[in-house]
């Protein structure tokens, strides 16, 4: 156990470093460390169990949706299309943190209907506007949609306080990087495009955390 343990906490480290040089360079190797070392450490959480953890699977297969839907991202070179795919990835991504969520809680309504009401606003108000392309419209609206969702299952997740707060700090950090890509593609303001991958691989690690300090405290696994 103590090995194990500390061996996650290794891989963990490696993963921060992984973030840091994937913001330093352009290797996509290094861009999907974070998500790939997550994937990792799900399956290595697992191997000890007797029966797996089969909510677990749900956050494994939203990393491997990003490392694809990243892929799309660094690849589109303005191709709207391109883009259209990522978001339909990272809706994929989102989808998987949500049932993670709902498997280990519930949704909290009030907090996701005021989420919702002020993320419409922005959508509305702010990007629709901009949008000179349906599908990509359409993809946005529903991209902003399951992330509000997926936040407010986070906040109702019934958990190792230490592993809820860190679940529910990643999937802010994910939807703050995702309000800055808004930004900078639909309303072309670029002040805070430095946080964006930042802020994206904080995520992938702080869910990561999220699921080792679960293993720490052994809570009784979703099937």
């Amino acid at each position: 156990m103590w090995l194990k343990k500390n061996g996650l906490y290794v891989l963990l480290a490696i993963s921060v470093v992984l973030a840091v040089l994937g913001v330093a360079t352009s290797n996509f190797i290094f861009k999907s460390g974070t998500a790939g070392m997550g994937i990792i450490i799900i399956l290595v959480l697992n191997m000890g169990l007797k029966k797996s953890a089969k909510d677990t699977w749900w956050i494994l297969a939203a990393f491997l949706f990003s490392i694809i839907g990243d892929w799309f991202l660094s690849n589109m070179n303005g191709d709207s299309l391109m883009f259209v795919k990522g978001i339909a990835l990272f809706f994929l991504a989102h989808v998987g943190y949500l049932l993670y969520a709902l498997a280990n809680g519930r949704i909290k309504e009030v907090f996701t209907s005021i989420l919702l009401a002020a993320y419409l606003a922005f959508f509305f108000l702010v990007l629709y506007p901009t949008f000179t392309d349906v599908s990509l419209m359409v993809a946005s609206l529903v991209y902003l949609l399951i992330s509000c969702f997926s936040l407010g299952a986070a906040m109702g997740m019934k958990s190792n306080p230490t592993a809820k707060r860190s679940f529910i700090l990643g999937i802010v950090l994910i939807i703050f990087s995702d309000t800055i890509i808004a930004f900078k593609e639909f309303v072309d303001y670029h002040t805070f495009d430095f946080l964006i991958t930042p802020t994206y691989y904080l995520a992938h690690i702080f869910i990561t955390f999220s699921l080792i300090k679960r293993f720490e405290s052994n809570v009784p696994t979703s099937n």
